[in-house]
């Protein structure tokens, strides 16, 4: 059977460009995420251009019944040819200092980005554990590295990313499964459309005057790690466009 990978927040951005990536290998691919009409279009367009299998799970991953559910409607003989699991749910809600910060943009974006991620691994390690292999690849943040003003929770959520990454890599040693932590920099996805709550002006003038990272460098990125040898893990990789050093040094054009 051809390997498959199951993506969460496949609707977009680094999820949609990974699935889409991913169909070209000739990987089957069962895509989550809650915007359903889209996971549609995807998984039409993915079935027209490519020979694989498409599955899709609507649901929300900060529900933790609601990813059991959807898990388990999957067949076993499906479950067990799962043999990557790429974290890419998440998001930033919200940009203010602490003692101002929004108490339901808090629980969202811990919710989405450190319990989501709990609860798909917690669904899938089982199955490669018994299969003696997969690979784990959690899309954490320049944020999940250094902090910045008004980032508070959002940076302690992905923070938060970069820990279990390097604990799931110890825990999950005996059993052949690779763990990799991603964290981009600046990349142009709907991003900051959400954490500004719509607003597209707001969000546009977040990645002017530099060429930031775009959903694709990170697919590419992703299959680089998932296309080394048996032998080979990366444990941990950031990746930032060439114009931003750190999180709060970005050289834009004159």
């Amino acid at each position: 059977m051809n390997q498959t990978a199951l993506i969460t927040g496949a609707t977009s951005g680094i999820g949609k460009a990974t699935a889409e990536l991913l169909a070209q290998k000739g990987w089957n691919l069962i895509l989550t995420g809650r915007r359903l009409e889209r996971l549609e279009n995807i998984k039409t367009q993915l079935l027209k251009d490519h020979a694989i299998q498409v599955h899709l799970l609507h649901f929300d991953v900060r529900n933790h019944n609601d990813c059991a559910d959807a898990w388990n409607s999957l067949d076993d003989v499906l479950k067990d040819s799962v043999s990557v699991l790429v974290n890419n749910a998440g998001l930033a809600a919200g940009r203010t200092p602490i003692d101002e910060g929004n108490i339901e943009d808090w629980d969202n974006m811990i919710d989405t980005n450190v319990k989501g991620l709990l609860y798909m691994t917690r669904l899938l390690v089982p199955h490669m554990r018994n299969q003696k292999r997969g690979h784990i690849i959690n899309i954490a943040s320049i944020a999940g590295k250094e902090v910045y003003p008004n980032g508070n929770v959002y940076c302690a959520s992905k923070h938060a990313v970069d820990a279990l990454s390097r604990s799931m890599r110890i825990d999950l040693l005996p059993y052949n499964i690779k763990v990799t932590n991603i964290a981009p920099g600046a990349a142009e996805t709907e991003f900051s459309l959400i954490r500004l709550k719509g607003d597209s002006t707001a969000a546009k003038a977040v990645y002017e005057g530099f060429d930031p990272l775009m959903a694709h460098d990170i697919a590419d990125t992703i299959w680089f790690v998932l296309s080394r040898p048996s032998h080979v893990n990366i444990n941990d990789l950031v990746i930032m466009p060439s114009a931003q050093a750190n999180v709060s040094n970005l050289l834009k054009k004159s």
